[in-house]
This record gives structure tokens, sequence and C-alpha cells, in this order.
């Protein structure tokens, strides 16, 4: 059986993580509208706002209060990364597209943790049962490889002379 009160934390932490994963990516879609990475991160958008949801299910199902000064911490501290330099004094640069990339993949990659942490305590737990972590954990690999291969081709852009 799971610590109910460090899973609450945990989970918490997770959701906080969400609100910066999906702000990034309404951002970066928005810079990105008519190009490639617009039309597939919408796809990644869809499947990170359902990947959220079945966390707060989760939550919900195990009584876990969410946290509201960490989720407002974490949207305050996504606002504050747009505050970067990007080789340029205004707009949006190929550099920006690239970090922003590296920003949704660490997200990504976070919430691939999550679900590998709860599949390692769900036999012994029966209040997760109900979840199918292992298409979760699938899932996020599969947008993990997604915006990898947005991040290189970015790179390569930002990068190249």
């Amino acid at each position: 059986m799971a610590n109910r009160r460090l899973l609450g934390i945990y989970l918490n932490d997770h959701l906080a993580g969400s609100v910066v994963g999906q702000d990034l990516a309404k951002r970066t879609i928005s810079s990105n509208k008519g190009n490639e990475y617009g039309r597939v991160l919408a796809d990644v958008l869809r499947q990170i706002q359902a990947d959220r949801k079945t966390l707060e299910d989760l939550m919900s199902r195990l009584g876990v209060r969410r946290n509201g000064p960490k989720q407002a911490f974490a949207w305050t501290l996504e606002k504050l990364g747009r505050l970067k330099l990007n080789g340029q004094v205004t707009g949006y640069s190929s550099l920006s597209r690239l970090t922003e990339l590296e920003g949704l993949c660490v997200g990504v990659e976070g919430k691939l943790s999550l679900w590998r942490a709860l599949r390692q305590v769900a036999d012994g737990d029966p209040s997760l049962a109900p979840v199918d972590l292992d298409a979760l954990i699938e899932s996020a690999q599969s947008q993990r490889e997604t915006l990898e291969q947005l991040r290189l081709k970015a790179a390569k852009e930002a990068l190249s002379g």
C-alpha cells in the first residue's frame, strides 16, 4: 500500500508540473501557427491535457486534495520562464522554439517518471488498479519521441550557420 501522505505530495508536484507543461505547449503552439511544429504540438497538447485529466481523476479517487498554492507557483514560474534571452531584443526566434521544445521534453520525461513510479507500487495498492499505467507509460514514451524529433529539427534550424 502506498504511503498516502507522500503520494499526495508527489501527485501534487506532478499536477503542478502539468500546469507548466500545458501552458508551455499552448504558448509554443501559438508561436508556431501554420507550421509543422504547431500542427504536431497541437496533438501533443491534447495528449498532455488527457494525461492531466487522468492525474486529476486519480487524485480525486485517492482523496488527494489539490495544492492550490503549488499550482499557482508553477503557473508563475512558467510565466517567468518567458523572460529569457533568445538572441533577439523582442519577438520569437528559432532559439525560443528550441528551448521551449526542450522544456516540453523535460516535462514529458517527468510525466513518464510519474507513471513508472506509480507502476512500481500499483501491484500492492488496489486503488491504483483502475489506471492503465502501462498504456500511460507507452503514451508518454511516444510523446517524448515525437518531441525529440521536433527538438532535433529545431536545434538544427537554430544552431546551424
